[in-house]
């Protein structure tokens, strides 16, 4: 299993990568056949709150599978970090529950996100300023994005096992484009497209 920490606004000091290590490798124990972790760990300067710190863990699976957990916590102390970390592992822990839970009573083959899918629900900006009301809107970025056809269970499926509210898949059984996305009040909605 190959492990890698980052740093972002955050030393990696010897004994935090210790205990970083030390949680990450008794993930291994609960889903044999991890290919890596890459854990991320961040400090953000709010202001207007009180500073984060952030734990990401990323865990890549042999068979191609890729579960994500991430935990926020306002910066108290030094020891936030190592909180926030803990915090991630076990939602880590409920992604892989969940993730054998699924597979077992299913017996088919998850969909399997790529590397390059992956990327580009990074890249989503946070926050867009909007510009002022005389200019033309300018499009920054386009990226063809690969997708894999799959029905909408199972594109529920790997929305959860990422982590997002949101996951653009091809449906096969409406052969289009279409975006599953989590309700705030609980349940799933789907968008498709309609020409007019």
């Amino acid at each position: 299993m190959n492990v890698t920490i980052r740093g972002d606004g955050i030393q990696v000091s010897e004994s935090l990568e210790e205990f970083v290590l030390n949680k990450v490798d008794k993930l291994e124990r609960y889903l044999p056949n991890i290919t890596s972790v890459h854990i991320d760990l961040s400090h953000k300067n709010n202001n207007r709150g009180p500073d984060m710190v952030v734990a990401q863990i990323t865990v890549k699976h042999q068979r191609g599978a890729i579960l994500r957990s991430e935990e926020r916590l306002e910066k108290e102390d030094r020891d936030s970090i190592r909180m926030a970390v803990n915090h991630a592992v076990d939602k880590m822990y409920r992604r892989i529950r969940r993730f054998k839970g699924k597979r077992e009573n299913k017996r088919r083959e998850a969909y399997v996100a790529t590397l390059e899918e992956l990327e580009i629900a990074e890249e989503l900006p946070e926050s867009v300023e909007p510009e002022s009301e005389s200019s033309e809107p300018e499009i920054i970025r386009r990226k063809n994005v690969p997708a894999r056809a799959m029905n909408e269970s199972e594109a529920i499926e790997q929305m959860e096992l990422l982590g997002h509210t949101f996951f653009m898949f091809f449906n096969i059984d409406e052969n289009a484009a279409n975006v599953v996305y989590k309700r705030k009040n609980g349940g799933y909605g789907i968008l498709a497209l309609e020409l007019e």
